[in-house]
């Protein structure tokens, strides 16, 4: 049983309409062509594929991709654009999950590998990918770096977002290596909030390598964004790329 909580038919409903700016061409188009382009003539494997956000506008550009999705709710979603033809979905965990055929590309992105909350479950994710790529193939992670340098001794929280429709902040226990995402969203204009949290298992990019090592798998490189800029000290996420050795 996986440790991920399972997204509502409520939040899949709203998902679309609230990640729409994040959904948009201008948006998604470095990372579109980050992936495209590793994998090549391939297959591309989507754990956690959700409602579709990269996986359906990455087939359109000619990659054939596979999901595999938790929630029965987000890929009902993802449904309603794609047929099963189309766009494949398995429902599972992206730790334990396997889909027929080998891919040259397995990739997790938008933090969605903080919501295993165990390290044992985190290096399963790991050894899932390694499993399904064929020699040679990538997987590719996207996730924040832990917002720790932004505590003042003896404070647990930390804001990531204050803006007209929306307040969020994490809160961090430093001992279990969580995090909380808080939201507080605006829906309509009489001043009501709608309260949500989530729970993550915060990771540094040095433990991904590790992972990355129990699965067989080597780092080939690491940046800051979709658009390939250098990954440095005060990078606040970075794009991961390891090998399945030939």
């Amino acid at each position: 049983m996986t440790s991920s909580e399972l997204w509502t038919r409520a939040t899949a409903d709203r998902y679309d309409a609230e990640e729409a700016e994040n959904s948009s061409a201008t948006a998604l188009g470095p990372a579109l062509a980050f992936l495209a382009e590793l994998a090549g003539d391939g297959r591309a494997l989507e754990f956690a594929i959700g409602t579709g956000r990269v996986g359906i506008p990455l087939r359109e550009r000619g990659v054939p991709v596979v999901g595999i999705e938790l929630s029965e709710h987000m890929a009902a979603v993802l449904r309603r654009k794609a047929d099963e033809d189309t766009l494949p979905v398995t429902i599972g965990d992206m730790a334990t999950t396997v889909v027929p055929g080998g891919f040259t590309l397995v990739y997790l992105v938008y933090n969605t590998i903080s919501n295993l909350l165990t390290q044992d479950e985190q290096v399963d994710c790991f050894r899932n990918a390694a499993r399904h790529l064929e020699p040679g193939g990538r997987f590719v992670i996207e996730l924040l770096v832990p917002p720790l340098r932004f505590l003042p001794p003896g404070r647990t929280a930390v804001p990531f977002d204050v803006s007209e429709r929306h307040l969020g902040f994490d809160t961090v226990d430093l001992v279990e290596q969580m995090l909380v995402s808080h939201h507080f969203t605006r829906d309509g204009d009489d001043g009501r909030y709608r309260r949500a949290n989530s729970r993550h298992r915060y990771a540094w990019p040095a433990e991904l390598d590790l992972m990355a090592r129990i699965a067989g798998l080597e780092l080939e490189h690491r940046v800051a964004d979709w658009d390939g800029a250098p990954f440095t000290q005060d990078s606040a996420k970075h794009i991961s790329v390891w090998r399945k050795p030939t």
